[in-house]
C-alpha cells in the first residue's frame, strides 16, 4: 500500500467518523431543545443563579458562533489549509462543530421560569412543527449536496483518488422560493417550543441574532464567489420569508455541481 492510498484511506475513516459524531449530535439535539428524553435538555429547573447560569449560556452559545463562522470563512480556510489537508478541511470543520454543540449540551444551565406552555391538542400542533423545521433542516441539505456539506464527498474523492470539484452555483427546489431553506428550518426549531422557559427563550433570541448575522457573512462569500449571478439571484428571491405574490416569472440559473 502506498503512502497516497494510506493517507486517502486515513482520511476517509477520518470522515465518517466526523459524520458518525455529527449524526450522534444531530439526534441528540432533537431531543435537547425540544426536551425529549435526553440525559440534559434546554428547558429544565434552574440549579445555579440567574446570573451566572445566563453567563455561562451565553459563553456557550458564543463559542458555537465564534467556532462556526471563523472556520467557514474562506480567508480562515486558506490558512488552515496550510496546515490541515485540504481534503479533510470541511470533515475538520464539521468535527468542531459537533465538540461544540456537545460542549453546550452538557454545560447548558436552565434558568427556570415560564414564558409559555402548551397542553392537548396544541401540544402535539406545536410538537409537530418543531419536528417539520428538523425535517425540512435535513432535507434542504441534501438539495445543496448533503455529502459535500459535511465533508463525505471530500474524503470519498481522496480515497478514489479523483480530483474534487467543488459545488457549483445552482437553486435546486426550495431555493427557487427562498434564499436560506435551512435556516428557515433552523428558526423553526428554535422557535416552536411546546414549551418556552427563559432559558429558551434566550437561546432563540441569541441563535437567531446568530443567523441573522451569518445570512451576510455568507452572502459576502457567495457574492465573492459567483459575483453578479448570485447578486441577480439575491434581488429576486427572499431570504427567508417567501413571496405570496409578485414572483418574477424569470427562470432561476442552475449548474450541476
Amino acid at each position: 500500500m502506498t503512502d497516497k492510498t494510506q493517507s486517502g484511506t486515513g482520511a476517509f475513516i477520518y470522515g465518517v467518523a466526523s459524520y458518525g459524531l455529527f449524526l450522534a449530535v444531530f439526534l441528540y439535539a432533537i431531543g435537547f431543545i425540544g426536551g425529549f428524553f435526553t440525559p440534559t435538555i434546554l428547558d429544565g429547573e434552574a440549579t445555579r443563579p440567574v446570573l451566572e447560569a445566563l453567563s455561562i449560556d451565553l459563553g456557550l452559545l458564543t463559542l458555537f458562533a465564534l467556532q462556526h463562522s471563523v472556520m467557514a470563512r474562506p480567508a480562515f480556510k486558506r490558512w488552515w489549509t496550510k496546515y490541515v489537508p485540504e481534503a479533510i478541511e470541511r470533515s475538520t470543520y464539521v468535527l468542531f462543530s459537533s465538540l461544540a454543540l456537545v460542549a453546550l449540551f452538557w454545560l447548558w444551565q436552565p434558568i427556570g421560569g415560564v414564558v409559555w406552555a402548551t397542553e392537548g391538542f396544541a401540544r402535539n400542533v406545536v410538537i409537530g412543527i418543531y419536528l417539520f423545521g428538523w425535517a425540512l433542516l435535513l432535507y434542504s441539505t441534501f438539495l445543496i449536496d448533503h455529502f459535500d456539506l459535511f465533508g463525505l464527498k471530500q474524503v470519498w474523492r481522496r480515497l478514489k483518488g479523483a480530483e474534487y470539484v467543488p459545488p457549483q452555483f445552482y437553486t435546486p427546489g426550495l431555493y427557487r422560493v427562498v434564499r436560506h431553506p435551512l435556516y428557515v428550518g433552523w428558526l423553526t426549531i428554535f422557535w416552536a417550543a411546546p414549551t418556552m422557559t427563559v432559558a429558551h427563550l434566550v437561546f432563540a433570541l441569541v441563535t437567531t441574532a446568530y443567523i441573522l448575522f451569518a445570512i451576510q457573512l455568507e452572502e459576502r462569500d457567495l457574492v465573492d464567489a459567483f459575483g453578479d449571478r448570485y447578486v441577480r439571484y439575491r434581488q429576486k428571491t427572499p431570504m427567508l420569508v417567501p413571496r405570496m405574490w409578485g414572483q418574477s416569472s424569470e427562470p432561476h440559473e442552475t449548474a450541476e455541481a
